[in-house]
């Protein structure tokens, strides 16, 4: 006599199938976290870069000319993304006049240009004239400018609690305050500076 056996049908079962699905979701969501921090890091990689290219380019002024590519007597912040005269000055676009401190008409910034408002140098919709600088998270960079020439750079990141920064023997100081705009303290901090933090 033959005794039936209890064969499975084939194909998966409902339970199989919510196992398979809940590891595919948990290697996809530590696949985006890890492409997430990879994609900051390289923003903060790039800001960085951008940062250190404005500060050679006031100090690369400095040296030219003897002077700032500023007008003032007191220490200055100049935000990049609404403050263009500084971007005019160090681009050599200044034109001319009595006024024009880039007498030479001297390349000393260069960066790439942005799309968007975002991570380089935005022209106006015509093509001639600078809309402003922005670092990758489309924020501007701000630069801080020793115009009373004694080499003390004494100033306030943004941001609420942050302690007064105070830099010796410098003329220029670059930051920009990252993807959330506000300046923070601990490891965590998304902001980039050229004078380390």
């Amino acid at each position: 006599m033959k005794i039936p056996s209890h064969r499975r049908p084939h194909g998966f079962t409902l339970i199989e199938l919510l196992v398979v699905i809940a590891i595919i979701a948990v290697l996809a969501s530590a696949g985006f976290a890890a492409g997430n921090a990879a994609i900051q890091k390289a923003r903060k990689t790039t800001a960085l870069a951008t940062a250190t290219a404005i500060e050679s380019a006031v100090n690369n002024f400095y040296t030219e000319y003897g002077s700032m590519p500023d007008e003032g007597g007191s220490d200055t912040t100049v935000q990049t993304n609404n403050q263009i005269k500084l971007l005019n000055v160090l681009l050599g676009l200044e034109g001319s006049g009595s006024n024009v401190l880039n007498t030479r008409a001297i390349k000393f910034l260069s960066v790439r240009e942005g799309k968007g408002n975002k991570n380089g140098l935005i022209y106006n919709t015509n093509g001639t004239s600078i809309q402003g600088l922005f670092d990758p998270w489309g924020g501007g960079f701000n630069v801080r400018l020793d115009l009373d020439y004694d080499e003390k750079l004494t100033f306030k990141p943004k941001g609420q609690g942050w302690q007064t920064v105070t830099l010796n023997g410098r003329r220029v100081a670059v930051w920009s305050d990252g993807a959330d705009g506000v300046k923070q303290s601990g490891k965590k901090a998304d902001d980039v500076a050229t004078w380390g933090q």
